[in-house]
């Protein structure tokens, strides 16, 4: 084990600070290559069999290239499930729990439907569902690849969300919704300059940017097809991006929205919305 710990470090010490990179190490050694965490921090001699060597050896180039390491293992843990990732969608972030437990606070034991718009990897229409058996969930994405990825997550995780590949802004929906959530894109371009390689270079632009004129741009068309698709009293939830409650409040109150909330979250930031139609 000593002699693999000592061939990471030397490989990845020149583009990882210490604590990440030790953090990398473990998860290579226990979850790649499934070594036990008594052999890994006993520094058991370990001898890779050819099979496991070449996946260490393609872990480390990767990482090279700044990889997120869950798109290396095709797999991350997000609500006590795991879900399938890749470059396709985008990795769930712990703030989004947040935004969950908001929503389960507030419809538990209830026979409730539910949209999700820009539902990536499934993350927060899966969570809804192990959480509120008795909701109804759909939940849509822009991405052929990206719903090709949800649906395995609602297999994998044994629910029942219905996912749709489909587009906010031509989409003329009939049915009627109880909650409308959505983690929209939100970053601006102007943001991209204090964003990190593994981000940038990786996770699907397409979920994650909006022009610098137009940070409101996917808020405002939920918004307003939300008059239509919500049923009277129910509700929008978002998350958004930290620098835009206020203006994110004050668009929800012009489109008659009520009953406006502002959350933090866990870091102190403006992160989530709730509103009443």
């Amino acid at each position: 084990m000593k002699r693999l710990i000592k061939q990471m470090r030397d490989e990845l010490s020149p583009l990882y600070p210490q604590g990440e990179r030790e953090a990398l190490i473990r998860i290579i050694a226990m979850d790649l290559l499934k070594i036990s965490s008594t052999a890994f921090y006993l520094k058991d001699e370990i001898t890779l069999d050819p099979t496991r060597q070449e996946k260490l050896n393609n872990a480390i180039e990767r990482l090279k290239k700044a990889e997120p390491i869950q798109y290396i293992l095709g797999q991350t843990e997000f609500c006590d499930l795991t879900f399938n990732v890749n470059p396709s969608v985008l990795i769930p972030r712990p703030e989004t729990s947040e935004l969950i437990k908001w929503i389960v606070e507030e419809n538990s034991n209830k026979e409730t439907k539910i949209l999700d718009i820009g539902t990536g990897s499934g993350c927060i229409a899966i969570s809804l569902a192990k959480m509120l058996p008795n909701a109804q969930i759909t939940a849509w994405d822009i991405s052929p690849r990206a719903i090709e990825t949800a649906k395995s997550n609602n297999t994998l995780n044994g629910t029942s969300v219905t996912f749709v590949e489909q587009n906010i802004f031509t989409a003329n929906e009939e049915a009627k919704y109880d909650t409308i959530v959505s983690n929209p894109p939100y970053i601006k371009e102007v943001e991209k300059r204090n964003m990190q390689r593994n981000v940038l270079d990786w996770e699907p632009g397409v979920a994650l940017f909006v022009p610098d004129s137009a940070p409101l741009l996917f808020y405002r068309e939920i918004a307003r097809k939300g008059q239509q698709m919500l049923k009277k009293g129910g509700k929008l939830y978002f998350e958004i991006n930290r620098e835009h409650g206020k203006e994110t409040i004050t668009m929800l109150a012009e489109y008659g929205y009520t009953n406006i909330e502002l959350r933090k979250d866990f870091a102190g930031n403006d992160r989530m919305i709730r509103a009443t139609l």
